[in-house]
């Protein structure tokens, strides 16, 4: 039996209703409550009547209803959302580690012969749903942490497989010295489009990076040591643009859905990150590289049952129904076990599409 741990808070010593969280990015979806509804599974009355005593609560609303308009989110939600957000990153490590710590207490020997794979990796919206799917056959241990953090972990020893990203033939120092070819092995798990996640409609005519040295223009970065930091990096280096200047650099955040709700909440005009974050919210994207999401694991654990198991989820039918549910992913190296050089090499441009 599996335990987890959710982030709990208060406002004004009122405990957040479990629902209100999910109603409010429905709403930031869908612009309208009655389509907000049908997705939480819950009814128009019953939301209303949520939403009207956290507005009681809150003391002034969280959403504005307009007659022929739909529904749209008050900065005061948007913020509350960033928030949530924030706090399941920061925490996410450690209460998956206090939820192994009871499963161990509880279950002892129980836990300790069920087949289960520690992850530590860099955050992923196609990582996320993975537990799900091998769950009652495979237990994940999955906390997300930096790319850099993540391999660290690895050498340590405190997890199997380690998660993280490369721009496509890009040797990024901070990952390759991290990796050593007659220690590990590498498998693959998808290619993403990362670039730049601007508003909805892109009403700042943001094209290229050389945009973000405009006066006025906001932008939120990733924290340092998150893969997406260092291909960030890059490509400002590659592109001689210097990472002073640039309003918002030094505002970090700890995942791509946070980067997405900052542009989205209007805090920030544009952010680095995958597609898929900026098409949950409907947001614009300016594809800008490829990158290969990749596993490190120690080469002599790839005939471990556990590893074996994983790797027949990888290559089924149910993940690359995911992968192919999530704009900008391609399942082209998913499941591939390759060496040092075979997994950070192979050159290819980002899937161009036009900025929306």
């Amino acid at each position: 039996m599996r335990i987890e741990f959710e982030p709990g808070w208060k406002l004004r010593s009122a405990p957040v209703a479990p629902l209100l969280v999910p109603l409010l990015v429905a709403i930031q979806r869908f612009g309208s409550l009655a389509g907000a509804a049908r997705e939480v599974g819950y009814s128009y009355r019953h939301v209303w009547s949520l939403l009207g005593d956290w507005n009681q609560r809150m003391g002034q609303p969280l959403v504005e209803l307009e007659r022929g308009r739909g529904a749209r989110l008050t900065p005061l939600a948007h913020k509350l959302l960033e928030l949530d957000e924030r706090a399941r990153a920061r925490l996410a490590p450690q209460l998956a580690e206090l939820a192994q710590e009871f499963e161990r207490e509880l279950y002892g020997e129980t836990t300790a012969r069920a087949p289960h794979l520690s992850i530590c990796a860099s955050h992923d919206m196609a990582l996320e749903q993975l537990p799900d799917l091998t769950e009652g056959a495979l237990r994940l241990d999955l906390q997300f942490r930096g790319s850099v953090e993540s391999l660290e972990a690895l050498a340590r020893g405190e997890c199997d497989l380690a998660g993280f990203h490369v721009a496509e033939q890009w040797r990024t120092p901070e990952i390759v010295q991290r990796l050593d070819p007659g220690e590990h092995k590498l498998i693959g798990f998808a290619v993403r489009d990362q670039g730049l996640i601007v508003a909805r409609g892109n009403p700042k005519a943001i094209l290229s990076l050389h945009d973000l040295a405009r006066p006025g223009l906001r932008f939120v970065n990733r924290q340092r040591g998150s893969g997406t930091r260092l291909v960030f990096d890059q490509l400002l280096a590659r592109a001689g643009i210097a990472s002073g200047p640039l309003a918002g650099y030094s505002r970090e955040e700890f995942t791509h859905v946070a980067v997405t709700t900052a542009v989205a909440d209007g805090s920030a005009d544009t952010g680095f990150g995958i597609r898929a974050a900026a098409a949950r919210l409907e947001l614009g994207f300016i594809p800008l590289v490829s990158e290969r999401y990749l596993f490190a694991c120690l080469s002599g654990r790839l005939e471990s049952v556990e590893l074996r198991k994983f790797l027949v989820f990888l290559r089924g039918k149910p993940f690359k129904a995911v992968l192919t549910s999530l704009p900008g992913y391609d399942n082209a190296i998913t499941g591939r076990v390759m060496d040092i050089a075979e997994g950070l090499e192979g050159p290819r441009p980002a899937r161009i599409a036009a900025p929306g």
